[in-house]
């Protein structure tokens, strides 16, 4: 071996042959393998198109393999659709399958372009965006409108009335076959993306600008103030209900007391309410609303036969790394903070409580505007409340002669 080899290692025997260039190898595979986020059902990933031929099209989704539009999905595309892709070109799918029998990513270029569109009708219905559109269609109820790639339906008494007085017939056909390819502007008054619903309003697009006339709303509304309004509007977040001329919004969580998965369960497009002003921006122009707030909170009144320092029998429900907590009567639920559940040191709730138990708890706080209780196990037999202690005892063992004697 002369020097240069010997300086270099080349020309020296590796006694376990190439295997630490194996290992290496291995592990950068599966390194690069681990970095790469594969592809779930549902999500909406941007794509290159890869290759285009008659029975499918492959896009690069940086999945392991390539992404396959084919079979019905390529069907639905029209001549101009397919015509207008090419190699190379950015795009977004929808992932209908991460991985068929065949190792492919199976992707949707239409079902991509209904999700995006539903987000973008619920950005409208939040920014009161008026639509310049066109009718595409009818039924015996009213028209059908095109917005982005979705349809939407304008209820007959949502047209407006110079439309309306334009039809006559009657059958749907002799009504509004005439007015299909007219231009028409609508307001989104209703989206429902789980059935699919997108409900629109023509007459909601009055003369007055709604920019001008939320300003002169705006200057005359004020917070705390109750007020009687029409529901315009529903949609997953909540409710828009107008107010004097302008629209404001009840949060999905200022509807009721109750929970609520869609406002749709107790409101209706139409429907006259009273609504409680809790917020005004007037630089966003946006207008807060409540109904929840002119409604008897259930939970005060559930809580109002307890009082700090009375003793209650609890059933733990949860346990956290902070406390834990229990369902008192009433379908109440109180905190034991992790402070309050022994007088020696206590590192997980789990070390002295399980789910399931009953325990005897001492009420320490009671907090009605955060709906909140806080408990303790360690009080239970604290010194501080045995005056209460023995008083409930006394009342809870009142002599019967005395209960009776004025009877």
């Amino acid at each position: 071996m002369d020097e240069n080899e010997a300086q270099t290692g080349q020309g020296a025997v590796n006694p376990q042959g190439d295997q630490p260039h194996n290992q290496t190898m291995e592990s950068l595979l599966e390194t690069e393998s681990l970095s790469v986020e594969l592809p779930q059902v549902g999500e909406i990933r941007k794509g290159m198109i890869a290759s285009i031929s008659s029975s499918q099209i492959l896009i690069s989704v940086g999945a392991k393999s390539e992404g396959v539009v084919a079979g019905r999905e390529l069907e639905q595309l029209t001549a101009e659709e397919r015509a207008a892709l090419s190699v190379g070109q950015e795009v977004n799918v929808y992932v209908l399958n991460p991985e068929d029998q065949n190792g492919n990513v199976v992707l949707s270029f239409k079902r991509a372009q209904e999700e995006m569109s539903w987000e973008n009708v619920e950005k409208m219905i939040a920014d009161e965006t008026v639509i310049d559109t066109k009718i595409v269609g009818f039924n015996k109820g009213g028209l059908i409108v095109a917005v982005g790639n979705l349809r939407g339906f304008v209820p007959s008494s949502q047209i407006s009335a110079a439309r309306r007085a334009q039809s006559s017939g009657d059958t749907p056909e002799q009504r509004w076959q005439k007015m299909v390819g007219q231009a028409i502007s609508v307001r989104i008054i209703e989206v429902d993306r789980e059935r699919r619903r997108l409900i629109l309003s023509e007459r909601s697009t009055s003369t007055e600008t709604r920019s001008s006339m939320k300003d002169r709303v705006i200057s005359e509304l004020e917070e705390g103030k109750v007020y009687t309004g029409k529901v315009t509007s529903l949609a997953d977040f909540g409710a828009f209900v107008n107010v004097s001329g302008a629209d404001g919004l009840v949060h999905l969580s200022e509807l009721s007391w109750d929970r609520l998965q869609h406002p749709k369960e107790i409101l209706e497009v139409g429907q006259e309410v009273k609504v409680k002003v809790i917020n005004i921006d007037r630089d966003k122009k946006r207008i807060g609303l409540s109904i929840r707030a002119l409604q008897d909170d259930p939970w005060k009144s559930r809580v109002e036969k307890f009082s700090v320092g009375q003793l209650v029998e609890g059933v733990i429900t949860r346990l956290t790394k902070f406390g834990a907590f229990a369902r008192l009567e009433g379908d109440i639920e109180g905190l034991i903070h992790i402070s309050e559940l022994s007088e020696n040191r206590v590192e997980h709730p789990k070390e002295v409580l399980k789910e399931g138990e009953v325990k005897t708890l001492r009420v320490i706080r009671i907090d009605g505007e955060q709906h909140r209780i806080g408990l303790s196990l360690r009080k239970v037999d604290s010194a501080a409340f045995a005056d209460k202690d023995f008083k409930m005892l006394t009342q809870g063992f009142q002599d019967p002669d005395e209960e009776n004697k004025d009877e």
